[in-house]
């Protein structure tokens, strides 16, 4: 096992199983959210299922190989919803070329791997709009998640309104927030796999939903999805002439993927001390890690996947003690076997799914508790980011709001200093956003 360095990291393989086996049981959720979600887009769910575990087990090995760090990868959240809701829902684009704008970002992120980048832009754009981002993407699933459990629903005298209270369905969904919330609030280990499971059975026993009359099959296949991406779609509108109308959307997935990467990745790593600048492989371990996630981006659209991201749920693995890759090895393990449980994610009811959202929703949002709202630019620009993301059901739209909003009350302010190329690169970009609407 000198492989991973376990001595040198102080840890044993025992240590690694266990914390692996703990970052399994906290992500879990995601093969049957995941597939639930994207299958909204009129994809079929059995070729999710596999293809979702599939690129889970292909990402968190690669990252647990070549960058040795304790970090698990799958279909980030947020973007999924995204993907759906915002693409292919919302702006009427067939789910191949969602995948195609997937591959694009995937690409981008890859070849600027090889460049300082992602540094740059990462040092241009303040930290507190970065955590603005993050509540916004957060109320924006939060709110997905409300919609589809029909709690939140259409009104047409004021756009929005309150759902059937009365309705089972929505009954059973708020008791999944519930119940969720109470496990997550009690720290109790897999707290949303535990309360999708216990939300199921008793949709199950009450007859809300079909129970599964197996658990296990052999995994379906992901022919449907697989390889079906559309990248012409992404640079030739449907007359065959050349367009950059998909490029605010491009940008956003890559932006949004490289933020939620390095948020996850500066946390686990904190606690960890793997990404630590003054140990020598402290910024190579980070370098190696969102190598890995770019290439498992570019891996998941060929598979049938929306963008893949290192999950903040592999802190649970470094809390139990996990060092090194070999914890990813074992998390990448642990998930083949969802491969063989397409029956029993298949019987779990939707509303038994959208809770969750409604969780990640809630802890994105949290990051808003530390933005600096005494500084105007910043006030503004991040109340428009937090409030259009999901008023107007995209994060490109609500992007766009903020970084204009900063370049102009900066300007206002006369703080030229404050205004770097990255923010004015990025309002440029913005202002593109509104050009090809």
């Amino acid at each position: 096992m000198d492989f991973f360095r376990l001595k040198q990291n102080n840890t044993n393989v025992k240590t690694e199983f266990n914390a692996g086996l703990t970052t399994f049981l906290a992500m879990m959720y995601i093969v049957p959210v995941n597939s639930i979600i994207l299958s909204q887009a009129g994809m079929p769910i059995d070729a999710l299922i596999t293809a979702t575990a599939l690129i889970t087990v292909i990402a968190t090995l690669l990252n647990g190989l070549w960058a040795n760090t304790p970090v698990a990868m799958s279909v980030g959240m947020g973007l999924n919803a995204y993907f759906t809701f915002g693409l292919v829902l919302g702006m009427k684009m067939p789910w191949q070329t969602a995948l195609g704008v997937v591959f694009v970002s995937g690409i981008i992120f890859v070849f600027l791997s090889l460049t300082n980048f992602r540094i740059w832009i990462i040092k241009s754009i303040p930290l507190d709009l970065r955590r603005a981002i993050s509540a916004g993407i957060g109320t924006f699933i939060c709110f997905i998640g409300l919609q589809q459990m029909g709690i939140v629903v259409n009104n047409d005298a004021v756009l929005v309104g309150m759902g059937n209270l009365g309705d089972k369905n929505v009954l059973l969904g708020i008791l999944g927030v519930v119940l969720i919330v109470a496990f997550w609030a009690f720290k109790i280990k897999g707290a949303f796999i535990l309360g999708v499971i216990t939300t199921s059975i008793i949709a199950w026993v009450f007859g809300l939903s079909e129970y599964p009359k197996e658990l296990f099959s052999l995994p379906a296949s992901i022919a449907p999805i697989f390889l079906q991406l559309d990248i012409r779609g992404v640079f030739f509108d449907v007359a065959g002439n050349f367009s950059l109308a998909l490029l605010p959307v491009i940008v956003t997935f890559f932006v949004t993927d490289l933020f939620d990467s390095v948020g996850t990745l500066a946390g686990v790593g904190t606690r960890a001390g793997i990404f630590d600048e003054s140990k020598k492989d402290g910024i190579k371990n980070l370098e190696k890690t969102l190598e890995s996630d770019a290439v498992a981006t570019v891996a998941g659209a060929l598979t049938g996947v929306s963008t893949t991201t290192a999950f903040v749920e592999s802190a649970s693995g470094v809390e139990e003690g996990g060092r090194t890759g070999l914890t990813s090895v074992f998390t990448a393990l642990f998930f083949v076997l969802t491969l063989f449980m397409l029956p029993f994610f298949k019987a779990i009811p939707a509303n038994a799914i959208y809770p969750v959202l409604i969780m990640v929703g809630i802890l994105m949002f949290s990051e808003v508790g530390e933005i600096n709202f005494k500084d105007p630019a910043i006030a503004v620009a991040s109340f428009f980011m937090v409030v259009f993301i999901p008023l107007t059901y995209s994060i490109t739209n609500g992007l766009a709001f903020g970084f204009i909003a900063y370049i102009l009350v900066r300007a206002l302010q006369r703080r030229w200093e404050l205004i770097n190329s990255g923010v004015v690169a990025l309002a440029a970009i913005s202002v593109i956003v509104f050009m090809v609407h």
